[in-house]
């Protein structure tokens, strides 16, 4: 079972629930459940196998009490969620009533089945299998050990099967609960009316039925081989289906389990639901962040691994933005709370992973569709064996063993396991990897995309205004002239004043500035004031100045990379030149070439200028360019590429991504980007690399050829086994044990999603080679226009 929810959707007039189905085991259940709810008026129904939830689109006039009764119609119990705590977690306080312990508190008792199972089970089939062994009244040894094994062990299985019956339905247990019985009722037969219950009976074994007294056979390693090797398979399964939802359980514990508030001097720990918007808290080295919120005071650095998978901490200082679940790793900060419980990052996180795992793909549809029908199939397959083998005049144990054969070795289980363990492995490792899928849709999606359309300001660069370059005249020194410079532009609110004064306090002995007297900015022009005596001026290049050589030459190439360039003046002379521009994200360029090496296309399209645009695409390797684009325009060329047979993928961070993001085949909103992107978009990549979108394609890719070859594997074990086992060559107890191992088999290849590793590359350095990150690219708009600005 899972946890759930009850919400509205936006209009008022569906209601989506969230349901904890149990007693489900195989996708024949699946679409009985669905079939059931599916009957109501305006209800639609989407089951989830691996994770054992039932989501619930309906009316707001059907209750969530009226889906409850209608899944325990159907013979499976079903309930509500606790209502989530003020902290979000969705689980209620309640142990007893968490699914994951529940889970496990119902992995222990099967556990104890089992193993009282193999031990009533294991001497009769050595019994059986070795006639060697066998001794007088052996075979009454193996009957008294077969029946609490047929009638204990088994019993789960009797119970579903009846239960089904009841409802006129057929499931896995159906199957099993049949074999069982006839193994056992012939063996019963044969024992007190066959002549196999005489003092020194022995029984060969062989691997297919043979010919011969067939009152003298018995059957009980069948009886109790099934019970024993299907407990076994679904012990198993249930652990690797546990594992496929590591990491989603890893994301909803990352969070901290008490704060220390700042209440004047003196602090109070306090559990985290007690945190309110606007408290302050202290986060000590090695705590985690509580929740979201903005340093108010101190400095270190966060540790954001766990939560967006980014590997090198991050600096943060006063009015630096942090995120829940990040761990402090250096000095003591206080933050002012800014969301809680569920408005938290985190939280969103978790949700969109859980709402991404209840979805369905189209091909696990027609996966459930095929399954719906595979058991009333097979039973009918097994009663047509049975009566063809007794008409063709085969002694009656033969027959027997056939049909048995036939009900022990069909197995649903996988049909209705392929894509949903994949798809739950592959969301929680994108999810500890940055990338959020909102759906099974989007994974269907993302895999036939042959180009990507990427916004330039936010997504191939930061959108942040950093210093890319300082020159100045011989017989100044850098250091000297930036300092200076800095000095000035602290009190500026220009965004180039800004970038220009935090790169001087970077480069100053403790980050501190001179001061400034006789402060002045002029609109248009720049910022001048007066440090350590001396009259210092910032700002665009007067018309009158004729500029040293160097420093035009400086000034020429700002221009060409579309680079913001100002002019610093000592006294009136001018003695250096800045460059500020748009920071080009490190890894853009080797996100770009995996794409291609992908078989992806990459555009540039950009609402910024000729050279802005033509700047960044030349650093990162990206051929047609589209500069100048308004958002209707952007909508319009993806519409264009669709139009001549492309499936495109946009990527995007602003307002003015939104359209085209809904629009395109599939859109990816950067996850420091707008709710207005986000919300368009159906993948977010949660921390601002660009190798996530490498990450994402390639992960979808190998998703899709491992849900592919369980597929394969479910369809085509019954395609071969069920003849094999209608015609006389399989044995039930070798039936039973391909049966268990074909379910475990398919979420153990799911499981090895969970152990993907995204690409790393390197950056493009100005030659062109392989090497550091370039330190800027151009920025938001043309040099030009920014200086007019100025």
């Amino acid at each position: 079972m899972t946890t759930a929810d009850h919400r509205e959707t936006a209009d008022g007039a569906d209601t989506t629930t969230d349901l904890l189905v149990g007693g489900m085991t195989c996708a024949a259940c699946v679409a009985r459940v669905e079939k059931k709810l599916g009957r109501l008026e305006g209800v639609t129904a989407t089951v989830n196998l691996a994770t054992g939830r039932a989501r619930v689109a309906h009316p707001a006039s059907v209750t969530p009490q009226q889906l409850v009764t209608v899944v325990e119609s159907a013979g499976y119990t079903a309930e509500l969620p606790p209502p989530a705590d003020e902290h979000g977690t969705g689980t209620g306080t309640d142990p007893g009533t968490d699914p994951e312990r529940r889970a496990k508190g119902a992995g222990v008792g099967e556990r104890g089945r089992l193993l009282i199972t193999a031990m009533l089970s294991l001497p009769v089939l050595l019994l059986s299998m070795v006639p060697s062994l066998q001794f007088d009244y052996w075979q009454w040894v193996c009957f008294n050990l077969a029946v609490p094994v047929v009638g204990w062990s088994a019993w789960p299985f009797h119970a579903r099967a009846l239960k089904g019956l009841r409802h006129a339905t057929a499931t896995m247990d159906t199957l099993v609960s049949l074999g069982v019985l006839a193994s056992f009722a012939w063996s019963t037969y044969a024992l007190y009316f066959g002549g196999a219950g005489e003092v020194g009976m022995r029984m060969p074994f062989s691997l297919v039925p043979e010919a011969g007294d067939a009152g003298g056979h018995l059957y009980l390693e069948a009886a109790v081989s099934v019970p024993l090797f299907v407990l076994a398979g679904r012990y198993l399964e249930e652990r690797a289906k546990r594992g496929t939802g590591t990491a989603l359980r890893s994301l909803a514990e990352l969070g901290a389990k008490d704060v220390e508030l700042r209440d004047g001097g003196q602090g109070e720990r306090v559990p985290v639901s007690a945190l309110r918007v606007g408290q302050e808290f202290l986060v000590r080295p090695g705590e985690k962040v509580a929740t979201d919120g903005v340093v108010t005071d101190g400095s270190s650095a966060l540790d954001l691994s766990l939560v967006t998978g980014e590997s090198v901490p991050v600096e943060v200082g006063p009015e630096s933005a942090v995120v829940g679940g990040a761990v402090n790793a250096g000095g003591l900060l206080v933050v002012r709370a800014t969301a809680v419980g569920a408005d938290t990052q985190l939280a969103r996180i978790t949700q969109l992973v859980s709402d991404a795992q209840a979805g369905k793909a189209r091909i696990q549809r027609l996966a459930d569709a095929v399954a719906g029908v595979f058991v009333p199939a097979i039973v009918t397959v097994a009663g047509t064996v049975l009566g063809f083998w007794l008409g063709a005049g085969v002694e009656p144990a033969a027959a027997v063993t056939a049909a048995v054969a036939v009900l022990v070795v069909a197995c649903p289980c996988a049909l209705g396991l392929a894509t949903p363990t994949a798809f739950m492995a592959a969301t929680g490792r994108g999810a500890q990897l940055g990338v959020l899928l909102r759906g099974p849709e989007a994974l269907e999606r993302l895999r036939h995309i042959d180009t990507v359309v990427f916004d330039k300001t936010g997504t191939l660069t930061t959108g942040r205004m950093t210093l890319a370059a300082t020159t100045v005249v011989a017989g100044e020194d850098t250091d000297a002239v930036l300092r200076l410079a800095g000095a000035v532009e602290y009190g500026s609110e220009h965004p180039i004043g800004r970038a220009v004064a935090a790169a001087a306090r970077q480069a100053a002995d403790g980050g501190r500035l001179p001061s400034v007297a006789d402060f002045r900015a002029v609109a248009g022009v720049g910022v001048r004031g007066r440090v350590d005596g001396i009259e210092v001026a910032v700002g665009r290049p007067r018309p009158d100045t004729l500029l040293p050589d160097p420093l035009q030459q400086a000034l020429d190439d700002a221009h060409a990379r579309a680079r913001t360039a100002v002019v610093v003046e000592k006294d009136g002379r001018p003695v250096g030149v800045l460059a500020v521009g748009d920071t080009l994200r490190p890894s853009s360029y080797s996100a770009v070439r995996h794409l291609r090496k992908l078989g992806i296309e990459p555009i540039l399209v950009t609402g910024d200028g000729p050279a802005a645009a033509r700047a960044v695409a030349e650093q990162v390797g990206i051929a047609e360019v589209h500069a100048e684009i308004t958002p209707e325009g952007k909508s319009a060329i993806v519409a264009k590429l669709r139009d001549e047979g492309r499936r495109v993928a946009v990527i995007g961070d602003g307002v003015n991504d939104a359209a085209a993001l809904a629009s395109a085949d599939l859109g990816i909103a950067m996850g420091g980007g707008t709710d207005a992107a986000i919300g368009a978009a159906d993948i977010t990549l949660v921390r601002e690399d660009m190798q996530a979108v490498v990450a994402a394609v390639q992960l979808t890719r190998r998703t899709l050829r491992t849900i592919r070859a369980n597929l394969v594997w479910a369809f085509g074990y019954n395609v071969v086994t069920v003849p094999l086992a209608a015609t006389g060559w399989l044995n039930p107890m070798f039936a039973a044990v391909a049966m268990s191992a074909s379910s475990v088999l398919v979420v153990a290849n799911s499981l090895r999603l969970r152990a993907y590793a995204p690409p790393r590359g390197g950056h493009r350095s100005a030659a062109g080679q392989d090497g550091p990150a370039p330190r800027s690219a151009a920025g938001g708009a043309p040099a030009s226009h920014l200086e007019e600005i100025r």
